[in-house]
């Protein structure tokens, strides 16, 4: 007696099983690969944008002590600083302390948030300083917060 219906076919059913196996695999692979690798790229491009910034208002700070314009300095200071010292108060000390004729800005350490710059002072004398930066609240810009 014959069967009420034909056998499956079998030939070819584990290449086809394989092949689709490893195309989901490469669809994943894919998938999550392409967001590591934007996880990644952002992560970079933050670095990036802090070392950049951070060299940037530094330069600004420095700026505005060489050029003897004290408000462009003040300007460049974080939040905190400012509660801790009004500008006519800055723009006094500042103009009482030895006088900035040049400096050159260092590398930003991102993991500390600060960055090194060589002064030379009024008179010829030489000093190194650090400044301390932090993120604005509102805006996320970085900003002077100290110089030691």
């Amino acid at each position: 007696m014959a069967p009420p219906f034909a056998a499956p076919p079998t030939e070819g059913g584990r290449a086809r099983l394989w092949l689709g196996l490893g195309v989901g695999a490469l669809a994943v692979l894919l998938c999550c690969g392409g967001g590591g690798t934007a996880v990644v790229g952002l992560a970079v491009s933050n670095v990036q944008a802090v070392r950049e910034q951070g060299r940037a208002v530094t330069q600004d700070y420095y700026e505005g002590l060489v050029e003897r314009k004290y408000a462009k300095s003040y300007d460049a200071l974080c939040d905190d600083a400012r509660r801790r010292e009004s500008r006519p108060e800055f723009e006094r000390r500042v103009s009482a302390e030895p006088q900035v004729d040049s400096f050159r800005v260092g590398e930003v350490d991102t993991n500390n948030l600060t960055v090194p710059v060589a002064v030379t002072f009024s008179g010829g004398s030489r000093g190194s300083q650090r400044v301390t930066l932090a993120p604005d609240r509102q805006t996320g810009a970085m900003k002077v917060c100290g110089v030691s």
